[in-house]
């Protein structure tokens, strides 16, 4: 018998509409969306479901919107699940997925979250770009060699990782990585997030989370800056500080779950980079895409399987 992940999605993955179809079929999708309005008093559920797209892009609003969506997706499905990860915001979902944090507390903060990080670093300073087809130490090396500021700051599969800084040292580096046989490009983000421009949100951040109640969570939560299971309270609000300004390490989060023996990864949330990314890690482990009620069937039949039943 195999063990199941439950694995949610950071921001990047927003769509208008997501969520609704969830929010219509379910109460219990329902309920989530209207505590997270209440939590934040405004309408996150309209924003979610009829946009417009310029606002659910702002990072203030995209990630409790994400955050919101995915839980009300799980909540939703109402399946077992043995271990959580997420993709830096999603680290919040699947907190809340585990009992780490209540659902108010988290859209709150990362609504902070988004706004400290926007404010970190002034708009058009910073940046960041994806780089495909280079492995590890090259582009580390030219990061290095670069002057100025860009580091790897996610690490989402043996040939894809994300490279953050000052706007002008990253595109130097992404520059020299296409010359030397790499694929860079430019992302549509307003900040360089996982850098560490972004300590002085993770500052701010810390003294916010000091003030929540965290409890231990219910199943091991693999976290993004050590890529291990973590299974109290403490280590949880450390991590969660951590994360703003190092980086995702999230190709040996994956290949850490599947050591642990997970044999099914379940993305809940909007889109399915994560489900992408798992075909680059490791083709062998199984997936499916959790985005609404026309995909819980599939998915409950597939955690079933692995779960003996």
């Amino acid at each position: 018998m195999g063990k199941v992940a439950f694995v949610f999605p950071g921001q990047g993955s927003q769509n208008v509409g997501m969520g609704r179809e969830a929010f219509e079929a379910s109460d219990a999708a329902r309920s989530v969306f209207e505590e997270a309005d209440e939590a934040l008093g405004e309408s996150l559920s309209q924003l979610c479901f009829e946009g417009p797209e310029e606002d659910l892009k702002l990072t203030s609003n995209t990630q409790p919107a994400v955050l919101t969506a995915s839980i009300a997706i799980l909540r939703a499905l109402d399946a077992p699940f043995d271990v959580v990860a997420g993709h830096s915001l999603g680290e919040y979902s699947a907190h809340v997925a585990a009992g780490t944090l209540e659902l108010g507390d988290a859209v709150r903060l990362v609504r902070k979250r988004g706004e400290y990080m926007q404010e970190a670093v002034p708009y058009g300073e910073g940046s960041m770009a994806a780089v495909l087809k280079a492995d590890r130490g090259l582009v580390e090396r030219i990061c290095a060699e670069v002057p100025g500021l860009v580091e790897a700051v996610n690490y989402n599969s043996p040939q894809q990782i994300v490279i953050a800084g000052e706007t002008s040292a990253v595109s130097e580096a992404g520059t020299k990585l296409q010359a030397a046989g790499a694929r860079a490009s430019t992302l549509p983000v307003s900040a360089p997030f996982h850098s560490s421009l972004m300590e002085p949100a993770e500052a701010r951040l810390r003294a916010d989370i000091e003030q929540i109640a965290l409890s231990d969570p219910r199943v091991p939560v693999y976290v993004n800056v050590d890529a291990k299971p973590i299974r109290d309270s403490v280590a949880a609000k450390d991590a969660l500080v951590r994360q703003v300004s190092r980086p995702v390490l999230w190709e040996e989060s994956v290949r850490k779950m599947i050591d642990d023996g997970v044999s099914l990864f379940v993305e809940v949330g909007p889109g399915r980079v994560l489900s992408g990314l798992l075909v680059r890690i490791d083709k062998r482990a199984g997936r499916v895409s959790v985005q609404g009620p026309s995909d819980f069937a599939a998915a409950r039949d597939a955690i079933a399987e692995v779960r003996g039943g």
